[in-house]
């Protein structure tokens, strides 16, 4: 979801599909941000080791981070 907002607002402000591409570039560091903290909650909040959540870690930001990635290769290509 946050990456269609940051996709729609590079659209908005770059009137191109290049703008659409920036702004899935932005999502990236953002979302690296969001997942950080998410490991950061868990870890300080709900007790959980670094250990046990590094692999959640992975899991939340390298999906998005992997799909958006994935989608400014497609639109490169086009």
């Amino acid at each position: 979801m946050l990456a269609a907002v940051f996709a729609l607002f590079g659209r908005l402000w770059g009137h191109d599909m290049a703008g659409l591409v920036q702004g899935l570039r932005w999502f990236i560091p953002v979302w690296a941000g969001v997942a950080l903290v998410n490991m950061w909650v868990g870890v300080t909040k709900a007790g959980y080791s670094v250990a046990q959540e590094t692999p959640i870690l992975a899991v939340v930001f390298l999906v998005p981070a992997a799909l958006a990635v994935l989608a400014i290769w497609q639109m490169g290509r086009a």
